[in-house]
């Protein structure tokens, strides 16, 4: 990886499974552990989700600048933006590297409708996908791009599973299997349960455990 490459971590699933909520946890987390992070957000015609992150994680908590959570209007499919013609987001990571090389993560988020969505390798060195119970516990079962292929696959809203009947077991068991025994992590990305073990992963298996590049500098 080019020493100015700045890893890249995409966070996918469906409209309302939890994304922006999980990034408004996982960035408080990497910031107490001194690590600083970027955000990309892909949506169709708004930027409300990106600019209620830079709300809540920039100008209310002062976490990060507010340059740093950036909104891509992708004017299509976001799914199209992300995995076949990732050039706009990678125009924007190129400013972010360019502009702002102490960083040490960028969080790329990317809604969609369905199960089907994947980041290009060109674009994100990681992949989460996340997906939530109200879709009942038949939800690992129907496959679909974003649950097989992801790196990790987070399992969120748990605390309403009985609510909706969802069976916590029958969806880590299926998981297990649909995903050749890739990590599956359940939370609650409202409260932050489970959060600090996404957390781990991304500094295992990203930033291979490496200390923050301003610890490192100083």
């Amino acid at each position: 990886m080019p020493s100015n490459r700045i890893p890249r971590v995409g966070i996918g699933g469906p409209v309302g499974s939890g994304k922006t909520m999980l990034i408004e946890q996982i960035v408080p987390i990497l910031s107490a552990k001194g690590y600083k992070a970027g955000i990309i957000s892909n949506d169709v015609v708004s930027k409300e989700d990106a600019e209620r992150m830079r709300r809540n994680l920039a100008t209310e908590r002062g976490l990060m600048p507010e340059d740093l959570v950036i909104g891509v209007a992708t004017g299509g499919c976001p799914h199209t933006a992300v995995r076949e013609d990732p050039s706009i987001n990678l125009s924007v990571v190129e400013e972010l590297e360019s502009k702002h090389n102490y960083l040490d993560l960028i969080l790329i988020e990317s809604g969609g409708d369905n199960i089907t969505t994947t980041f290009s390798p060109a674009l994100a060195d990681y992949f989460i996908y996340i997906i939530d119970v109200t879709g009942g516990d038949k939800y690992p079962r129907k496959r679909g791009l974003g649950i097989e292929s992801c790196d990790l696959l987070v399992i969120n809203k748990i605390d309403i599973a009985p609510y909706v009947g969802a069976d916590l077991k029958i969806m880590e068991r299926d998981a297990k299997i649909v995903r050749n025994s890739k990590p599956t992590v359940f939370v609650n990305s409202k409260t932050g349960q489970g959060v600090d073990t996404v957390i781990s992963h991304i500094i295992a298996d990203v930033l291979f455990a490496a200390p923050p590049k301003a610890l490192v500098k100083s």
